[in-house]
């Protein structure tokens, strides 16, 4: 398959059981039917889990937190972050 953008060949990779087309050359993503609303809802899922739990304090090894209200989550760009981080 070549990409529709720049005519450069289109690779297929396996991201959490989502099928994605990416162009080698210009790094293009092709999605087919349904991938994108797949990805909307691990999206979906990934946001309305609960944030990791923060480690006990005096816990070896681990360094002090403050938590200042709310939910923490690093941000990492969320599942499309994770996705296309490489």
């Amino acid at each position: 398959m070549h990409c529709p953008k720049c005519r450069g060949v289109m690779r297929t990779y396996n991201r959490s059981g989502v099928q994605i087309e990416q162009c080698d050359n210009c790094r293009g993503v092709f999605l087919d039917y349904g991938e994108l609303e797949a990805l909307g809802q691990m999206e979906a899922q990934y946001r309305a889990a609960p944030p990791p739990a923060a480690p006990a304090w005096g816990a070896p090894g681990g360094a002090v937190h403050h938590h200042h209200g709310g939910h923490h989550r690093p941000h990492h760009g969320g599942v499309f972050g994770m996705l296309f981080s490489t």
